[in-house]
């Protein structure tokens, strides 16, 4: 059997955007449910399978970002797909804490369009200044 951790054909089979990028959709591996999409290059994938937990590209820093590193908030790896045209990846992770987006919520789609207007249908778990309180040291 091939050894994923050192054998990287599998990441030639991907689509990677001009910049080098694919979309990454982490979804709750229990209940279905969307929790976030971000980018991933080559290093973020091979080392989200390596480490079995999710790691990103963060485009505004320019660097590889470990789902959690800040707020504890971790994403471990459950399953990864490739969709049909092999340029979107998603992931079924388990949420640790249970927060996904950076403003406390389980999931970063908790706006749902109503009458015209967006309206915030989902709770804030936990205050974000409470979450990220050591960033501002």
């Amino acid at each position: 059997m091939t050894d994923t951790h050192t054998d990287t054909t599998w990441l030639d089979c991907i689509k990677w955007d001009a910049n080098g990028l694919i979309p990454a959709i982490a979804q709750d591996h229990e209940t279905g449910r969307v929790l976030m999409v971000a980018w991933m290059n080559r290093e973020a994938l091979q080392l989200t399978v390596q480490e079995n937990r999710a790691i990103y590209w963060s485009r505004s820093r320019g660097k590889l970002w470990r789902k959690g590193e800040e707020s504890g908030h971790v994403q471990i790896l459950h399953e990864l797909r490739l969709d049909c045209d092999s340029d979107v990846i998603i992931m079924q992770v388990e949420q640790r804490g249970g927060i996904a987006c950076h403003t406390g919520r389980q999931s970063c789609f908790y706006k749902i369009y109503r009458n015209g207007q967006w309206v915030d249908s989902d709770p804030v778990l936990r205050n974000p200044e409470d979450i990220y309180e050591h960033k501002h040291d």
